[in-house]
Formats: structure tokens, C-alpha cells, sequence
């Protein structure tokens, strides 16, 4: 079994001092390591976390970066996601969302989410599925937020200068898929005010 994981943070996302002071935390990492290159469906290129007002938390996966607009999302049935949450601060996973991807009958596309909920939460790719205990779920295609000089970075690593364009988003225009989960903070806090989140594939 393969598994890739993305950490976001330092060491994972602590949601910084406080689940309920914590701005938006990610991680990034669009140009992976060779063993999950070629395979866009394991391949996480950002992760990010941050609570809201109304006693949320929404945690986001993305993968399959650089899509060429146009393109459909990437779905796996083989690929198994999880958002780790721990929240005792021994780097232990106390909660786990698990969400998978797989077809109907017809070929249509669905995700299923399991996790902080007593049943599986279950709809269609590209649309917003609510579900019991605050879990809201969406599965789709997305611009990539994510804003970057690539085309500099491997320039400045080529020459040993600096060769980085401000203006310049080597991402722009392309889309990644992306896994939205928003769940709720006492769920998945457990009682605790500091919480940290993590994010793995495994086939």
C-alpha cells in the first residue's frame, strides 16, 4: 500500500495556539516526489484548514494539480483520503475522515465521507451534500488558489540566482481537484482548544 501524507505547518497544523484564534494554516507541495509523480490522484498538492464564526472548521484537500482548464476533476476508487485530527497534542490521529471516490451504474462519479458522523455521508461529485452533525461535504473541480513562481524557482535552483517574477503564477489557468470538508469544531476538537490536522492518500 502506498501512502502519501501532507503536513501542513511546521509539524502539522497546530490551528496555531487555538482552535478558536486560528487564521487560514496550509501546506503546500506542487512538484511531489518522484514515487507518487504520474499518479495525480494521490498526489496532494496543498492542504488547508481554518475555523468560522459559526463553531466550524473547514478543511480542504487538493490534488491533481496543473489540470489544463477544460479537463475533467480526477477521480480514483482506489485512492483513500483521510483529514487526521488530533487533539490530546501526541501526534496521534483522536479523529479520522475517510473519503473515497466511485461510480454508479450509469459511470457518474460520487464521493462517500466517513467519519464524525454516524453514517457515511454520500452524493454526487459537484455538488454541496449535507450531512448529520454539521458535515458538509463538496468533491470537484477548482482553480488552484495556490500562487506561485515555479517557472523561477527551478530557474533560481538551474543558475544559482535568484530569477523570481512576482507577477508571474505559473498556475494560473489551471485547476486542481478538490476535497471540502466542513465538520464541527466540538466534534472535532474533543473538548480541547489547540487541535492539529494532517492530510494522507493511500492506494
Amino acid at each position: 500500500m502506498r501512502v502519501s501524507t501532507r503536513i501542513a505547518g511546521a509539524a502539522a497544523i497546530g490551528l496555531l495556539a487555538s482552535v478558536i484564534g486560528v487564521g487560514v494554516v496550509t501546506a503546500a507541495d506542487h512538484v511531489d516526489a518522484p514515487g507518487v509523480q504520474g499518479n495525480p490522484a494521490a498526489d496532494i498538492t496543498d492542504f488547508y484548514a481554518w475555523h468560522k464564526d459559526d463553531g466550524k472548521i473547514v478543511a480542504i484537500i487538493t490534488f491533481a494539480g496543473l489540470t489544463e482548464v477544460g479537463q475533467p476533476g480526477t477521480y480514483d476508487a482506489s485512492t483513500l483520503y483521510g483529514i487526521h485530527i488530533d487533539n490530546n497534542a501526541d501526534n496521534v490521529a483522536d479523529e479520522n475522515v475517510w473519503i473515497r471516490f466511485g461510480q454508479n451504474g450509469a459511470g457518474d462519479w460520487g464521493v462517500q465521507v466517513e467519519g464524525l458522523a454516524a453514517e457515511p455521508v454520500v452524493g454526487p461529485v459537484g455538488t454541496i451534500i449535507d450531512g448529520p452533525l454539521g458535515l458538509r461535504v463538496f468533491a470537484g473541480l477548482r482553480d488552484d488558489p495556490f500562487f506561485f513562481d515555479l517557472d523561477g524557482y527551478l530557474a533560481t535552483l538551474d543558475t544559482g540566482t535568484l530569477s523570481f517574477n512576482k507577477d508571474n503564477d505559473t498556475f494560473a489557468l489551471t485547476n486542481v481537484t478538490a476535497i471540502v470538508v466542513e465538520i464541527s469544531t466540538d466534534a472535532a476538537a474533543g473538548g480541547s482548544d489547540k487541535i492539529q490536522m494532517w492530510a494522507t492518500t493511500r492506494q
